[in-house]
Protein backbone atom coordinates (compact mmCIF):
# COMPACT_ATOMS: atom_id res chain seq x y z
CA UNK A 1 0.00 0.00 0.00
CA UNK A 2 2.58 2.53 1.04
CA UNK A 3 4.70 1.41 -1.76
CA UNK A 4 2.11 2.26 -4.45
CA UNK A 5 1.53 6.10 -3.21
CA UNK A 6 5.23 6.83 -1.85
CA UNK A 7 7.34 4.21 -3.74
CA UNK A 8 10.06 6.55 -5.20
CA UNK A 9 9.48 9.05 -2.38
CA UNK A 10 12.71 9.63 -1.08
CA UNK A 11 15.01 9.34 -4.67
CA UNK A 12 14.88 12.92 -5.28
CA UNK A 13 15.98 14.18 -1.64
CA UNK A 14 19.12 11.26 -1.46
CA UNK A 15 19.13 11.54 -5.21
CA UNK A 16 22.75 13.54 -4.30
CA UNK A 17 23.73 11.31 -1.53
CA UNK A 18 23.63 8.74 -3.83
CA UNK A 19 25.51 10.26 -6.36
CA UNK A 20 28.52 10.80 -3.42
CA UNK A 21 28.36 6.83 -3.17
CA UNK A 22 30.50 5.16 -4.99
CA UNK A 23 29.66 1.25 -3.75
CA UNK A 24 28.00 -1.17 -5.46
CA UNK A 25 24.43 -1.58 -4.65
CA UNK A 26 24.41 -4.91 -3.81
CA UNK A 27 26.91 -4.38 -1.25
CA UNK A 28 24.41 -2.21 0.37
CA UNK A 29 22.04 -4.56 -0.10
CA UNK A 30 24.05 -7.20 1.84
CA UNK A 31 24.87 -4.34 4.55
CA UNK A 32 21.05 -4.13 4.73
CA UNK A 33 20.70 -7.64 5.52
CA UNK A 34 23.14 -8.18 8.32
CA UNK A 35 21.90 -5.27 9.96
CA UNK A 36 18.15 -6.80 9.89
CA UNK A 37 19.64 -10.04 10.84
CA UNK A 38 21.03 -8.03 14.22
CA UNK A 39 17.83 -6.71 14.77
CA UNK A 40 16.21 -9.46 14.51
CA UNK A 41 18.94 -10.96 16.98
CA UNK A 42 18.19 -7.87 19.08
CA UNK A 43 14.33 -7.91 18.88
CA UNK A 44 14.35 -11.55 20.81
CA UNK A 45 15.81 -9.40 24.05
CA UNK A 46 14.98 -5.40 23.49
CA UNK A 47 12.43 -4.49 21.62
CA UNK A 48 13.06 -0.95 21.78
CA UNK A 49 16.87 -1.38 20.17
CA UNK A 50 15.63 -4.06 17.98
CA UNK A 51 13.02 -1.72 16.29
CA UNK A 52 15.74 0.59 15.46
CA UNK A 53 17.73 -1.53 14.25
CA UNK A 54 14.72 -2.46 11.90
CA UNK A 55 14.73 1.17 10.63
CA UNK A 56 17.99 1.76 10.05
CA UNK A 57 17.79 -1.89 8.12
CA UNK A 58 14.93 -0.71 6.34
CA UNK A 59 16.77 2.66 5.01
CA UNK A 60 19.30 0.17 4.03
CA UNK A 61 17.11 -1.66 1.98
CA UNK A 62 15.88 1.52 0.23
CA UNK A 63 18.95 3.13 0.10
CA UNK A 64 20.64 0.15 -2.23
CA UNK A 65 17.50 1.05 -5.17
CA UNK A 66 18.35 4.90 -4.81
CA UNK A 67 21.86 4.34 -5.48
CA UNK A 68 21.28 1.67 -8.29
CA UNK A 69 18.78 3.85 -10.03
CA UNK A 70 20.58 7.81 -9.41
CA UNK A 71 23.90 6.21 -10.19
CA UNK A 72 22.70 3.60 -13.38
CA UNK A 73 23.70 0.60 -11.84
CA UNK A 74 20.10 -1.33 -11.65
CA UNK A 75 20.96 -4.66 -13.25
CA UNK A 76 18.48 -7.78 -12.94
CA UNK A 77 20.63 -9.52 -10.55
CA UNK A 78 20.44 -6.68 -8.07
CA UNK A 79 16.99 -6.88 -8.23
CA UNK A 80 17.12 -10.65 -7.61
CA UNK A 81 19.20 -10.38 -4.72
CA UNK A 82 17.55 -7.69 -3.02
CA UNK A 83 14.36 -10.10 -3.46
CA UNK A 84 15.86 -13.04 -2.14
CA UNK A 85 17.68 -10.60 0.81
CA UNK A 86 14.33 -9.65 1.42
CA UNK A 87 12.73 -12.33 1.99
CA UNK A 88 15.59 -13.86 4.66
CA UNK A 89 15.14 -10.62 6.62
CA UNK A 90 11.58 -10.46 6.95
CA UNK A 91 11.60 -14.27 8.15
CA UNK A 92 14.50 -13.39 10.46
CA UNK A 93 12.61 -10.34 11.79
CA UNK A 94 9.28 -12.89 12.89
CA UNK A 95 11.79 -15.53 14.05
CA UNK A 96 12.99 -12.57 16.25
CA UNK A 97 9.72 -11.76 17.43
CA UNK A 98 8.86 -15.17 17.96
CA UNK A 99 12.08 -15.70 20.56
CA UNK A 100 10.85 -12.63 22.30
CA UNK A 101 7.58 -13.88 22.80
CA UNK A 102 8.72 -17.14 23.20
CA UNK A 103 11.22 -15.99 26.34
CA UNK A 104 8.16 -14.01 27.58
CA UNK A 105 5.92 -17.31 27.78
CA UNK A 106 3.21 -15.60 25.00
CA UNK A 107 2.44 -18.74 22.78
CA UNK A 108 0.02 -15.97 21.42
CA UNK A 109 2.92 -13.78 20.45
CA UNK A 110 4.46 -17.04 18.81
CA UNK A 111 2.02 -17.81 16.86
CA UNK A 112 0.98 -14.33 15.66
CA UNK A 113 4.69 -14.12 14.42
CA UNK A 114 4.65 -17.15 12.82
CA UNK A 115 1.32 -16.79 11.37
CA UNK A 116 2.48 -13.40 9.94
CA UNK A 117 6.10 -14.66 8.46
CA UNK A 118 3.81 -17.60 6.43
CA UNK A 119 1.72 -14.71 4.89
CA UNK A 120 4.64 -12.43 4.29
CA UNK A 121 6.39 -14.62 2.69
CA UNK A 122 3.37 -15.90 0.36
CA UNK A 123 2.37 -12.02 -0.32
CA UNK A 124 6.23 -12.70 -2.03
CA UNK A 125 5.60 -15.76 -3.84
CA UNK A 126 1.92 -14.91 -4.93
CA UNK A 127 3.68 -11.60 -6.42
CA UNK A 128 6.13 -13.79 -8.24
CA UNK A 129 4.49 -16.70 -9.36
CA UNK A 130 1.62 -14.26 -10.43
CA UNK A 131 5.10 -12.06 -12.66
CA UNK A 132 5.88 -15.69 -13.46
CA UNK A 133 2.67 -16.11 -16.00
CA UNK A 134 3.05 -12.51 -17.15
CA UNK A 135 0.87 -10.50 -14.95
CA UNK A 136 1.65 -7.51 -12.47
CA UNK A 137 0.56 -8.07 -8.77
CA UNK A 138 1.25 -5.38 -7.09
CA UNK A 139 -1.71 -5.14 -5.07
CA UNK A 140 -2.51 -5.57 -1.46
CA UNK A 141 -2.61 -3.64 1.68
CA UNK A 142 0.33 -5.35 3.21
CA UNK A 143 3.39 -5.30 1.17
CA UNK A 144 6.84 -5.30 2.50
CA UNK A 145 7.60 -1.18 3.16
CA UNK A 146 4.48 -1.20 5.17
CA UNK A 147 5.10 -4.69 7.30
CA UNK A 148 8.48 -3.06 8.07
CA UNK A 149 7.11 0.02 9.57
CA UNK A 150 4.09 -1.76 11.64
CA UNK A 151 7.06 -4.14 13.34
CA UNK A 152 9.05 -1.42 14.03
CA UNK A 153 6.66 1.09 15.61
CA UNK A 154 5.24 -2.08 17.51
CA UNK A 155 8.68 -2.75 18.75
CA UNK A 156 9.49 0.92 19.98
CA UNK A 157 6.39 1.25 21.14
CA UNK A 158 5.58 -2.22 23.23
CA UNK A 159 2.27 -2.50 21.46
CA UNK A 160 4.43 -5.56 19.36
CA UNK A 161 1.36 -7.84 20.23
CA UNK A 162 -1.43 -5.21 18.60
CA UNK A 163 1.33 -4.65 15.80
CA UNK A 164 1.36 -8.60 15.13
CA UNK A 165 -2.35 -8.87 15.71
CA UNK A 166 -2.94 -6.25 12.57
CA UNK A 167 0.00 -7.98 10.35
CA UNK A 168 -1.56 -11.72 10.73
CA UNK A 169 -5.00 -10.40 9.89
CA UNK A 170 -3.38 -7.62 6.79
CA UNK A 171 -1.02 -9.85 5.60
CA UNK A 172 -3.18 -13.07 5.07
CA UNK A 173 -6.00 -10.52 3.57
CA UNK A 174 -3.68 -9.08 0.93
CA UNK A 175 -2.55 -12.91 -0.35
CA UNK A 176 -6.38 -13.40 -1.06
CA UNK A 177 -6.35 -9.72 -2.39
CA UNK A 178 -3.61 -10.86 -4.80
CA UNK A 179 -5.48 -14.52 -5.65
CA UNK A 180 -8.43 -12.69 -6.47
CA UNK A 181 -6.56 -9.66 -8.55
CA UNK A 182 -4.54 -12.39 -10.78
CA UNK A 183 -8.01 -14.60 -10.98
CA UNK A 184 -9.64 -11.50 -12.49
CA UNK A 185 -6.76 -10.82 -14.98
CA UNK A 186 -6.99 -14.86 -16.18
CA UNK A 187 -10.29 -14.06 -16.49
CA UNK A 188 -9.84 -12.44 -19.32
CA UNK A 189 -9.89 -12.73 -22.58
Amino acid sequence: MLSNHFGHLFDRPLSSLAKTVDINPNIITIAGFFITAAAAVTLSYDLLAGGILILVGGFFDMFDGIIARTNKRSTEFGAFLDSVMDRYSDSFLFLGLAAYFLKHDSITGVSLSLGSMVGALIISYARARAEGLGKECHTGLMERPDRIILMALGALTGLIVPAMWIMLVLTHFTVIQRIYHVWKLTRRP
